[in-house]
């Protein structure tokens, strides 16, 4: 059965927990579009989460790849666009390393566009009232870096010239800080983009942008 892989972090910043692995893992092991999900947890850790992500990829050769991240401050689901190449830590990871100003790969592209079909996602999010939004920033803390580097291995490394990939920012839970969103919430709209992933093989068209 193909799979789709769902990634998700450890806690990171003074916080006991994670949105985003606890959303994913409640996925592992489920069927969405007739495709496996297979839920793996990434260090906050610049460097290791890039070697953990790339053992993932060659051990489950994914048809599909969304790695989820926290993003306190945000209301909704966020479908990144683009991950660009650089560090810049305002805060250390969780191996007490701060890139500032350092490419995520040296000699790479400015950037990577996502190759999921984030408005047919956004689509079916806003209609089964989930929150949501396309994001046109990842930050450039870690979540960015393993973005990045996801985009940059699917498409230079052999094998994976059909697999799609990119990335979803979730909100805070409830206790956590405001504004926040409900696990099962994150849960539900994370099966719901997955499941519009692997059903749009071409993105449609729809207003999403920002102003500024």
């Amino acid at each position: 059965m193909p799979r789709i892989l769902l990634s998700g972090f450890d806690a990171f910043g003074g916080d006991d927990l994670n949105p985003s692995w606890m959303a994913v893992q409640a996925l592992h092991g489920r069927r969405i579009g007739g495709h496996q999900v297979v839920a793996a947890l990434l260090p906050t850790v610049f460097e290791a989460s890039l070697a953990e992500l790339g053992r993932l990829l060659r051990t489950h050769k994914p048809a599909l790849v969304m790695c989820v991240g926290q993003a306190g401050g945000r209301a909704a689901l966020s479908l990144e666009r683009v991950a660009i190449n650089v560090n810049d830590a305002r805060i250390a990871d969780n191996a007490a390393a701060q890139p500032v100003d350092t490419p995520v790969v040296s000699g790479g592209p400015a950037a990577y566009f996502s190759t999921l079909p984030i408005k047919a996602m956004l689509q079916a999010l806003q209609k089964e009232g989930i929150a949501a939004e396309v994001s046109q920033t990842a930050g450039t803390f870690v979540c960015n870096h393993v973005f990045y580097g996801l985009m940059h291995m699917l498409a230079t490394q052999r094998g994976f010239k059909r697999t799609r990939g990119g990335f979803v920012h979730v909100p805070f839970l409830p206790g956590q800080g405001q504004p926040h969103m409900a696990l099962d919430d994150v849960v539900r709209g994370l099966r719901v983009a997955a499941g519009a992933a692997i059903r749009t093989q071409r993105d449609i068209t729809q207003g999403a942008g920002a102003i500024s």
